[in-house]
Formats: C-alpha cells, sequence, structure tokens
C-alpha cells in the first residue's frame, strides 16, 4: 500500500522552516521581482551611497519603482496596483534586505503620503496626485514628527488658521524621510477644528526643506526638516476625510505594518552573511562555522528570523482576511525590529572586525535599524500599547 504522507522537503538554509511553501505563487512572483529589481539597481551601489550618506539618483530610482510597481501598491485605483497586504509586506522584506533606506523611501511614499490622501482626500486631490506617485513622476513626504512633539502628537505646534477663504500655516516638522525631494507633502497642524492634515506643493511660498546632516543611520535615505513660514493654502488643500489624531495616526499604523515585514528582511540579510562568513573564515584550523559557540549563535539567529517572518506572515494574512487592530500592529512591530537588531548585532560578532566594514552589509543594517526601532513609533510606546490592551491601564496618559 502506498503511503498518502508526503516525502521530506530537502533542508534549505535560506528557508529552514519551509515558509515558501505556504506562500502563493503570485506572492512568489512578487517577492522574485522586487528582489531581482534590488539586485540589479541597488545592491550594487548602496553601501557606496551609505557612506556617502546620500541617495543621488533617487526621482530615476522612484520612477524605477513606480514601474515596478510598489508604491502605493496595496491601494486600488489611481493607477495603484491594488495588491494584498501580504504581497506588500514581502516587497517591504525584499527592499529592506537591500537596505531601510529603500524600504523608507516605498514606505513613506506609499503607506504613508499616498494612504492620507487616498483614504481621507477628496476626488481632486486623489487625481491630483496618486497616479503621478503611484508611478514615481511625483514623490511625497509626511509631516507629524516635531522637534519636541514625537511619540506625543497631540502636543505638535504646528498651527493653521483660516484667513477669509485660504488656509495660512506655521510649522516646523523634524525627521522627515524624502522631504527634500518631495513634490507634495501631507502636513499635519492644530487648527481651531482640532488637528487636520493638508496637502501642500512644496513649490508654494514659505515652504523648504532643507537637508538633515550628520546622520550616522539611514545615510542611504533623504532626511529633512520641514519648514513652513506662512504658507498660504486654498481652501481646497485641506484633507476633508478626518479631523482629529486618528487621521496621521491611521497612516502610521499602515507604514508599522511594512516596517514588520522590513526587518525580517535585515535580520535575513545579516544571518546570510554571517553565515556565509563563517563557513569560509578559517581559525585553528577549520571554519570558524565548525565551533559550537558559533553554531550556537547561528541557531539563535535562524530562529528569531523564523519566528519573526511567520509573525509577519500571520499579520499579513490577517490584514488581508479581516484587517487588524493598531495592538496587533505594535506586537509586530515591537518583536520584529527589536530581534531584528540582536541578529544583526550577533551577526556582527561572528564576522569579527570584518563586521564593521562597510563591505559587508551587518554593520549598515545594524545601525540602520536603530532609527527603525525610534520611528513611527518606539518600542517604549508600543511596549505601553501592548500593557495597555493587556491591562486595560493607559501607562501614558
Amino acid at each position: 500500500m502506498i503511503s498518502s504522507v508526503p516525502l521530506p522537503r530537502t533542508f534549505s538554509a535560506a528557508d529552514p522552516a519551509g515558509i515558501d511553501q505556504m506562500l502563493s505563487q503570485d506572492e512568489r512572483d512578487v517577492r522574485g521581482a522586487v528582489r531581482r529589481f534590488c539586485d540589479e539597481n541597488v545592491e550594487p551601489y548602496v553601501a557606496d551611497w551609505f557612506e556617502r550618506g546620500e541617495l543621488p539618483g533617487v526621482r530615476e530610482l522612484a520612477v524605477g519603482l513606480g514601474e515596478l510597481g510598489v508604491l502605493g501598491m496595496h491601494l486600488a485605483g489611481y493607477g495603484c496596483p491594488g495588491m494584498t497586504a501580504t504581497e506588500y509586506g514581502l516587497a517591504c522584506l525584499e527592499l529592506e534586505a537591500t537596505d531601510s533606506g529603500l524600504r523608507s523611501l516605498v514606505s513613506v511614499q506609499g503607506s504613508l503620503a499616498m494612504f492620507a490622501l487616498h483614504h481621507w482626500g477628496s476626488e481632486e486631490q486623489k487625481e491630483r496626485w496618486l497616479p503621478e506617485m503611484a508611478a514615481g513622476r511625483s514623490i511625497g513626504c509626511f509631516g507629524l514628527t516635531e522637534p519636541d512633539a514625537g511619540s506625543d502628537p497631540a502636543s505638535m505646534r504646528s498651527h493653521a488658521r483660516r484667513d477669509g477663504s485660504d488656509w495660512v500655516i506655521d510649522a516646523r516638522k523634524m525627521w522627515i524621510t524624502n522631504g527634500s525631494v518631495a513634490d507634495v507633502a501631507v502636513v499635519w497642524a492644530q487648527t481651531e477644528e482640532g488637528v487636520r492634515g493638508f496637502v501642500v506643493p512644496t513649490d508654494t511660498p514659505g515652504f523648504s526643506a532643507p537637508l538633515i546632516h550628520h546622520k550616522l543611520s539611514l545615510r542611504a535615505s533623504v532626511t529633512s526638516e520641514l519648514v513652513l513660514d506662512g504658507v498660504r493654502l486654498p481652501a481646497d488643500a485641506v484633507l476633508p476625510g478626518v479631523r482629529g489624531l486618528k487621521g496621521p495616526l491611521t497612516c502610521l499604523n499602515e507604514a508599522r505594518f511594512g516596517i514588520v515585514w522590513g526587518a525580517v528582511g535585515a535580520a535575513r540579510s545579516s544571518l546570510q552573511c554571517a553565515l556565509d562568513y563563517a563557513g569560509s573564515r578559517v581559525q585553528f584550523g577549520r571554519p570558524v562555522a565548525g565551533f559550537q559557540l558559533t553554531q550556537a549563535k547561528i541557531a539563535d539567529m535562524t530562529l528569531e528570523v523564523v519566528k519573526a517572518n511567520l509573525l509577519a506572515l500571520h499579520l499579513g494574512r490577517a490584514k488581508d482576511a479581516r484587517g487588524l487592530l493598531p495592538v496587533e500592529v505594535s506586537l509586530g512591530k515591537l518583536n520584529n525590529v527589536r530581534e531584528a537588531l540582536d541578529v544583526c548585532r550577533t551577526a556582527r560578532t561572528i564576522l569579527g572586525a570584518n563586521g564593521v566594514s562597510l563591505e559587508y552589509p551587518v554593520i549598515r543594517h545594524m545601525v540602520n535599524l536603530e532609527s527603525v526601532l525610534t520611528y513611527e513609533g518606539t518600542s517604549e510606546m508600543h511596549a505601553l500599547s501592548i500593557g495597555h490592551a493587556m491591562t486595560g491601564h493607559a501607562a501614558f496618559r
């Protein structure tokens, strides 16, 4: 009698838990297309960009990403592909496996600026901006964080007032990805009606976006300050679909979902680098990979990458099926970024002194994740969000 039990698959160090079998062919195709784009257009150059602290050719890169279909890929209509959350997550994983700055460019464009327009904008605003942004011909940024208002956006000082039928905005925003190259900024400000979002073309008089220099993290990324001095906008510049902090926080939750996946990519890249290095580096007459302490490190890293990948996949499937609660995204962001950072630090020890060299991706991923740990919700705030959900007590109020 022939058994119906399938034969065991061949073990692969690239997929030790067989997660690929849980993906559809369409999902694998999306992942493969993004990986090929990164390998051809970014991977050979990103260490040099990081060392120089710049992202040259960002507009050409944005157009290429638009042609690839990853800008606003989980949005539907207005030139957006309308793909699933899981497909978007897989794209974020591959983008960040190359560099967090690349994933940040895509995340801010699609999950912050485009999502705000798609979810809260008027029909005119959507028609004006979304097709161009999906194609990468227009770049967007998202202005929420301020010098004195990070985790507590309700304390923002940016203010918009009515002047006749116009709005006049005075604002200072910090740590804004894409700011200096953006064509449009979604800026949040206090008004007499509560917090409102405004669609600000960056060529509007009074708007400027100076670059932030001296970064030691996310160096292959455009990071800027936004300065709005008496910026005058027409009445229809306001996002009509939302008032209050629900607007920006909903957008941030979309972006955090991408981070849940992206962190897996950074960790996977560092694990693979450490594995390759340990197999070729010979000490005391044999490869470093043959020593028990090295194997223990590799086993621990492998477990964390697999667990983070499974958590991301679960949240992607849940988001596609029923949507996610904010606390579910906090679970993913807190765990995956924290564990990815630990994986990178452990991988660095396997590489020894070479681990601090940009000839290898590990130190770049490690310092990038220090920013990812903080932005779009610090680890402390996500821990408190989970604590609030579990206990019913809001410790941060």
